[in-house]
């Protein structure tokens, strides 16, 4: 088997934690469709299904937080800011 040199490996931070192999059971309709929809191989198909799964988490919490955070923003100000 020849040898592999990854980012890790060669002192090149990647922001990634270690990579698992998996095994995965899908209808063939599903994993199809997901395809055409991410344009994207099996690979990349699931770990974009799975990131947009593991992000999902994020935003039921922000939706809690909905109206209860008070922010003391003048957005005026603000859109004076951007446009200089």
């Amino acid at each position: 088997m020849p040898y592999m040199v990854t980012a890790s490996k060669a002192g090149i931070p990647d922001g990634m934690k270690a990579a698992r192999k998996i095994t995965v059971h899908v209808r063939g309709d599903l994993l199809e469709r997901a395809q055409k929809a991410s344009r994207a191989g099996v690979s990349e198909t699931v770990r974009k299904g799975l990131e947009l799964l593991a992000a999902s988490e994020a935003y039921d919490q922000l939706l809690k937080m909905r109206g209860k955070l008070k922010f003391s923003i003048d957005l005026d100000e603000l859109r004076k800011d951007r446009d200089r």
